[in-house]
């Protein structure tokens, strides 16, 4: 991968920075984000966040290697407060991450006068915790997507100001999904239902069945279905 060819991963994220947009990537390893969509002309600006000097390093090669001069700013500080109010910052991509710590990212920047016109944000795991934090901090979901990428589901929020509360299931699954449910969306929770068969189906032989345990995947398994159950209707 390069600035010139992403990742199936970072190309579904690419897709969601609105075209003109002032951005911001936090935590951009080797910034092929942002350089790939200034080198393709689809944004003006960006600031590519790291919070480690080795990281940043590979950032100020990314930009010299590219000339992107003055157009891409490596920037060594904390989550957003690698944002600068001159930035004029209007997209902020936050790709990679748990979602816990991109929700604490999220809060540690964030200014009660301040909503960026558009969040792109695509946690490795803790999803709901996501949407969640979101739901609560006046931004809703405008679009989501799942991709897969080399043997891993990867989801993708997208989110603009807005108020707006979300059900245990939406939280969970995505609303998105469950009105418009993709191939790969399908086919990670059907992949998450086997795991979870799988692993009850060993608590079964082990005779475990009356464990918390076994009834805590039952209920995992059983939300899973009605889900799916639910978004293909």
């Amino acid at each position: 991968m390069d600035a010139w060819h992403l990742s199936k991963r970072l190309a579904a994220v690419a897709n969601f920075v609105p075209d003109g947009a002032r951005l911001a990537d936090i935590g951009s390893d080797h910034a092929y984000l942002p350089a790939n969509l200034l080198l393709n002309n689809q944004i003006s600006f960006a600031i590519a966040g790291e919070v480690a000097p080795g990281p940043l390093a590979n950032v100020k090669s990314e930009v010299q290697r590219h000339r992107l001069g003055d157009r891409l700013i490596p920037r060594l500080a904390d989550g957003l407060a690698a944002i600068e109010t001159n930035d004029l910052i209007d997209t902020v991509v936050i790709a990679g991450m748990g979602g816990r710590l991109i929700c604490q990212i999220l809060t540690d920047g964030q200014l009660e006068t301040k909503r960026y016109h558009r969040l792109v944000l695509q946690p490795n795991i803790d999803v709901d915790l996501v949407r969640a934090w979101l739901s609560e901090n006046g931004y809703r979901l405008v679009d989501e997507a799942v991709v897969a990428d080399e043997g891993h589901y990867y989801e993708i929020l997208v989110a603009e100001p807005g108020n707006v509360t979300y059900s245990a299931r939406e939280l969970q699954f995505g609303p998105y999904h469950l009105t418009e449910p993709s191939a790969a969306w399908t086919e990670k929770w059907q992949r998450e239902a086997n795991r979870i068969e799988s692993i009850m189906k060993n608590l079964e032989t082990a005779d475990k069945t009356d464990t918390e345990a076994y009834q805590s995947y039952q209920h995992e398994l059983q939300t899973i279905m009605e889900a799916l159950v639910y978004a293909s209707r």
